[in-house]
């Protein structure tokens, strides 16, 4: 099969049903709490065996021996009692020490204590969950990042540095920094409060506030920037004090310029009057945020310097990563520089992990006008080689009005052009927001074709590659 859709539905799992669910780590301890109960209940046993309690004790407490019971009656009861009362004594506990760490003055209800430990499962399964590297920039790359937080925090966010528009330009040329607008999108998407935290890191100030129109957020890093004496450490600064469960890294720290050779058209007849159609007009766009408003046909996108360094963090977490994601957003804008710093477009194709690209569902103007899945996967290709052979794309469209207002789809190949990768396809699109990803239908179908292709990795195992010389040398 050439394309495969899988249709997801969510599991409903019982509050109660999670405590025992793989993950906890109590289910051990709860055991051996039971053994320990068993062992010295058995040794009260024998020490007692012999003695006498009934005349010992007070006459109305005489009836509490059972002794009109026989003796396995009698011990199945008084187990049973003692363990119901072990359970007690410990959720009791469980509340007071949750408290305590929750910083509350009263102890948790019930209901409580339950939100805390399925809370604390969910997390400790996300910490142990799949190393997913995400490469990209632009507003597509956050939505991925808040549909994957849900299944782990194993997470590395490769972001360009191209960016030289807006805010982060300004602050690029005044200040010397790298642009720091891809990044604060990213930290607020990865962040425990990321509604608050992205209300905080977009708020723009005006210019009456003398801040020229700036970020808050874009100010924040260039500040923790200064302080911190480098632009990875004011990043990993920044995340530590916003709480961030993940990495964010720049694909290299080279002060690099995007460039693009786009194509025009000729229209009309040539200057001498011949009747022939004018040639078509090549130009040279330098600067990512002038390449979309040229117009015309990107044929190539490459960076100025050329041979810029990678940085070493950003190779080694591909290196080491279960998944690769190149993430939907501005194609040739946000996700190709990355993918053009030569050693990380090489160890990706190095990497033993899953890769996927995950692709826009609408085309945007200026840069991808009447691009199909197959258009991105040729240009893909052309840049970054087989970086990325299999393709995440949106079908919802087939299900949905045409009329939508102002989307051009991003559409499937048709049934019988032969294709050079593979697809699966989906409905990923935001129904609220139709030119958009949905962070939850794209996460979960994400997730779901990592477990297929590495079930059909271990099914075939198949030999090693030089990839793992390439590892050693990079790492070492």
């Amino acid at each position: 099969m050439r394309k495969d859709f899988y249709p997801f539905s969510a599991r409903q799992t019982s509050r109660w049903a999670l405590l025992v669910a793989p993950g906890l780590a109590v289910k051990r301890w709860i055991l051996l709490l039971l053994a320990g109960v068993f062992v010295a209940g058995l040794g009260m046993a024998f020490i007692l065996r012999n003695l006498q309690i009934i005349p010992l004790l007070p006459p109305n407490l005489a009836p509490l021996a059972f002794s009109q019971l026989s003796d396995w009656l009698r011990g199945g009861l008084l187990l049973a009692g003692g363990i119901a009362l072990v359970g007690y004594c410990v959720w009791q506990m469980n509340r007071q020490v949750a408290a305590v760490l929750l910083g509350r003055h009263e102890s948790l209800n019930s209901r409580e204590l339950m939100d805390v430990l399925v809370t604390g499962q969910e997390r400790r399964q996300r910490l142990t969950g799949p190393k997913i590297v995400v490469i990209g920039g632009g507003t597509g790359m956050p939505t991925l990042l808040r549909g994957l937080r849900k299944y782990t925090e194993n997470i590395t966010a490769v972001v360009t540095v191209a960016d030289d528009g807006g805010s982060s330009g300004i602050l690029r040329q005044k200040m010397g920094v790298l642009p720091p607008g891809d990044f604060r999108n990213n930290i607020a998407a990865l962040s425990d409060a990321e509604e608050l935290m992205t209300q905080l890191l977009q708020y723009r100030f005006g210019d009456r506030d003398g801040l020229d129109n700036h970020n808050f957020g874009n100010l924040f890093i260039t500040t923790m920037t200064a302080l911190s004496g480098s632009f990875e450490a004011g990043i990993a600064d920044s995340s530590r004090v916003l709480a961030v469960r993940g990495r964010i890294l720049p694909s290299t720290l080279d002060d690099v310029v995007l460039c693009a050779d786009i194509r025009r058209q000729g229209k009309g007849e040539t200057v001498n009057g011949s009747g022939q159609p004018a040639p078509d007009e090549w130009l040279f766009v330098r600067g990512e945020s002038r390449i979309a408003e040229v117009g015309g046909e990107i044929v190539r996108v490459f960076l100025e310097p050329s041979e810029c360094r990678a940085y070493p963090e950003t190779v080694r977490a591909i290196l080491q990563a279960d998944l690769i994601l190149a993430a939907p957003g501005s194609f040739f804008t946000s996700l190709m520089p990355n993918l053009l710093v030569p050693y990380v477009r090489e160890a990706i194709r190095a990497s033993q992990a899953i890769r996927l690209y995950v692709c826009n569902v609408a085309t945007e103007a200026g840069e991808t006008d009447g691009f199909g899945v197959s258009d991105h996967m040729r240009h893909l290709r052309l840049h970054a080689g087989d970086a990325f052979t299999t393709v995440l794309a949106n079908d919802a469209y087939l299900r949905h009005s045409a009329d939508d207002a102002g989307v051009e789809w991003v559409t499937l190949p048709p049934a019988d052009e032969p294709l050079d990768y593979r697809l699966f396809a989906g409905d990923i699109v935001d129904d609220a927001i139709p030119r958009h990803h949905h962070p939850a239908k794209m996460a979960e179908q994400v997730m779901e074709i990592y477990r297929i292709l590495l079930a059909e990795r271990e099914s075939n195992k198949s030999k090693p590659t030089e990839s793992a010389l390439f590892a050693a040398r990079v790492i070492e």
